[in-house]
């Protein structure tokens, strides 16, 4: 009798399983290269212009070329990782990154560097959202808090630290490594994410829903305006004050067609099967909300981390690098804390509300001290100042990206990065805007108001000036030389004091507008720390 022979049923080979805290800290080393990219070449635009022979005006491009091409690709990047896959679109865009920073590092003139920075754009854009797609989906809910404590230390530090290492580049050695040192980051990046980085299958299935038929859908008018818009309104922003704002035909322009395509957009996209964008999460309360926090969140961090350098290198003669370590006591505090609020938020003993609630009213009342600063104030107290400030910051983004996806599925997560770190980008460039444009019209005011009470015939200055130029006819000028001398001292601390106050004046409106969006906090639907996402209303 024959016997029949049973083969066992083939099984696919189990993929290994890998600590989701490699992957965790894999994604975040390109993210960390690339939040430290939007900051570190600020510092050395001046040796950038002396070495390709352009002015400095013209190298201010470096800057916006950048930021446009990255506000334009952000919005995309959760479409762009379910066409391609999000493992491989994570490591194109590290590639792209890594291969125009070589690029940049080598450019023998502006155009080809404009050209590679927008490419590296174009490359960086997609990597803090599709990192934090990566771990909301790598952990499960209950452990998510201290992956984001991982990916708070990444966003606000990096670009604390950016100025910092790019004057000790610069100084040390050629504004060139600005750009280098991208590259051995973004090959290890490249290695570990091919190694420890796998589409979860679930997202395999969302990877679906952007074919039909089989064919890809694209939506290309969606592309066209979110692209052109974004573009547009970011060259306003960046370009703004440099330009004159509304003064400038070309500002204008920008600003009618940033507003035009954006809101065009918006419609456009809530009547798509399947966005580009989707602005129909914003239905979700706590996911609308959570939006909010990011655009206050990145408005508050970019505005200050731009003031506070610039303040102590212009009215205190810091150099740039001494200025940029006023920043690094806030950046350890929110690199000590932040695990910290994970674990009160992870064990249940604060509620992330709760936690949201007074890490706003810390952050806000950090701007409101800031405010309350003078032109005597020392470096300890401006590190006091941060402290403070980091000090809010380490308790607020853990509870926030909780909130954020406490009502959404787990289909919902990639488009939900994507629409978060678009809010973030966009409070960032907003943040810088308001800084530039604010400070120099309270500066002007104050030198009105200040300026109406120092006449010419004022005794105290008559006093003073006397007194100046007396000292200085001593030190060998003469009398005409002397005088002019004692009045241009005056003037400049004229100008230093009323410089300061419109400063002030920026981080007192930050406070306010921090402290008034407290009340937000109420407004969420309460959940439960690592359950299953609530009814969204």
């Amino acid at each position: 009798m024959a016997t029949a022979v049973i083969k066992p049923a083939a099984h696919p080979i189990a993929r290994a399983v890998i600590n989701p805290w490699v992957v965790a800290l894999t994604v975040t080393i390109a993210t960390f290269m690339e939040l430290l990219d939007t900051s570190i070449a600020n510092v050395s635009l001046p040796y950038i212009a002396g070495g390709l022979g352009r002015s400095f005006d013209e190298v201010t491009w470096i800057l916006t070329t950048y930021l446009v091409a990255n506000a334009v690709i952000l919005p995309m990047s959760a479409w762009l990782s379910r066409v391609f896959g999000r493992k491989n679109y994570y490591m194109a865009c590290v590639a792209l990154f890594t291969i125009t920073s070589f690029f940049c590092g080598i450019a023998p003139s502006l155009t080809i560097m404009l050209m590679a920075r927008v490419l590296q754009g174009i490359g960086g854009g997609g990597l803090a959202p599709v990192e934090q797609a990566i771990l909301v989906d790598t952990f499960p809910p209950a452990q998510r808090a201290s992956a984001f404590a991982l990916y708070t230390v990444a966003i606000v530090t990096a670009p604390a630290i950016g100025p910092v290492l790019g004057g000790w580049i610069t100084d040390n050695y050629n504004w060139r490594w600005v750009f280098l040192i991208n590259i051995p980051i973004g090959l290890m990046s490249l290695f570990l994410t091919n190694r420890f980085v796998h589409d979860p299958p679930a997202f395999e299935q969302e990877r679906k829903t952007v074919r039909v038929n089989g064919k890809l859908s694209v939506d290309g008018i969606g592309i066209a305006l979110i692209g052109l818009g974004s573009a547009a309104l970011e060259v306003l922003l960046d370009r703004g004050q440099i330009d004159d704002w509304f003064g400038s035909v070309f500002i204008r322009w920008c600003f009618a067609i940033g507003i035009v395509c954006l809101t065009s957009a918006v419609f456009w996209e809530l009547r798509q099967r399947d966005p580009l964008v989707d602005f129909r999460l914003l239905k979700t309360r706590n996911f609308a909300i959570a939006c909010v926090f990011y655009f206050i969140f990145g408005f508050g961090l970019f505005a200050t981390t731009t003031m506070i350098p610039q303040i102590l290198q212009s009215l205190y003669g810091y150099r740039a690098i001494d200025a940029g370590l006023v920043l690094g006591p806030g950046a350890f505090v929110i690199t000590l804390l932040a695990p910290v609020g994970a674990q009160l938020v992870q064990r249940r003993i604060v509620h992330p509300r709760v936690l949201l609630f007074g890490a706003l009213v810390v952050i806000g009342i950090s701007m409101i001290h800031y405010s309350r600063l003078t032109l005597d104030t020392d470096y300890s107290h401006y590190a006091l100042a941060r402290v403070l400030q980091g000090f809010g910051y380490a308790f607020f983004f853990v509870p926030l990206s909780v909130m954020t996806y406490s009502q959404l599925r787990p289909d919902q997560n990639g488009r939900a990065s994507s629409l978060t770190n678009f809010f973030r980008n966009w409070g960032g460039s907003f943040g810088i805007a308001f800084v530039t444009a604010v400070s120099d019209r309270r500066q002007n005011f104050h030198q009105s108001i200040v300026g109406a009470n120092i006449t010419a015939s004022s005794a105290p200055l008559q006093n003073g000036v006397k007194q100046t130029a007396a000292y200085l006819q001593t030190q060998g000028f003469s009398h005409t030389d002397a005088l002019s001398a004692a009045y241009a001292r005056y003037y400049a601390q004229l100008q230093s004091q009323t410089h300061f106050l419109a400063f002030m004046d920026c981080f007192f409106v930050i406070g306010l507008i921090t402290l008034a969006s407290v009340p937000l906090v109420l407004l969420t639907k309460n959940f439960k720390v690592g359950g299953a996402p609530t009814e969204a209303h």
